[in-house]
């Protein structure tokens, strides 16, 4: 798998340190999708083990009784991870700019995405370095609704239907060696289109790409 230059492109090209310069503190989905994702994380993911959540904010939406060893988080915007009380630790760095994680070799139990993918122009390399930090048997989980920052998607996911973007991720961890066949969990809406975009309670479709390292 190998984007064309064209499908990395943005409709807002600018700076994207700019653009995530001011905290939001909301929720990007809505509580439906937010209850089935807790949920996802509760079944997959271990107690005492490491993870990482990649492109976080203030909140990571893991299920409050769950403990972990360490959980690290990244992101574009400070305030928001500082805000986080989940993460022991978190660093900021543009993905698009520079994918070369500076976190050492399989150090992870799993490695976390929520609804962030569409905005990585590089996926090769960034799932590239999911699979690097992953301990063997680790666990990625990709995220995503229909919901995003229209101006800041790639060309790629802005142009796709939600099936699409399903075969797109999976896609991109087909592109690297060593990652089991990715499976997918898909809920779709089954409000109009219309009160999907209004933001209507239970609007928001859910799909997880999950898969393991080898």
């Amino acid at each position: 798998m190998q984007l064309r230059p064209n499908q990395r492109l943005k409709l807002d090209d600018t700076d994207d340190n700019l653009f995530y310069a001011y905290p939001r503190f909301v929720t990007h989905v809505d509580e439906g999708f937010i209850q089935q994702l807790t949920d996802l994380y509760r079944d997959r993911l271990k107690p005492n083990t490491r993870i990482f959540d990649m492109m976080s904010s203030w909140v990571s939406h893991l299920p409050e009784e769950m403990q972990f060893a360490h959980l690290e988080g990244h992101g574009l915007n400070g305030e928001e991870l500082a805000r986080n009380p989940r993460l022991n630790h978190y660093f900021v760095q543009n993905l698009n700019e520079n994918p070369q994680l500076p976190l050492p070799d399989e150090d992870f139990d799993a490695v976390l995405n929520c609804v962030s993918v569409q905005y990585v122009q590089y996926p090769e390399a960034v799932f590239s370095e999911i699979y690097r930090i992953l301990k063997p048997g680790g666990v990625a989980i990709i995220s995503f609704s229909n919901r995003m920052f229209f101006e800041k998607a790639i060309q790629a996911w802005r142009e796709a239907t939600d099936a699409q973007r399903v075969e797109l991720v999976k896609a991109y961890f087909a592109s690297v060696p060593g990652f089991t066949t990715a499976e997918v969990i898909a809920h779709k809406s089954t409000l109009p289109n219309l009160l999907q975009w209004l933001g209507a309670a239970g609007g928001d479709p859910f799909y997880a790409v999950i898969a393991y390292r080898n």
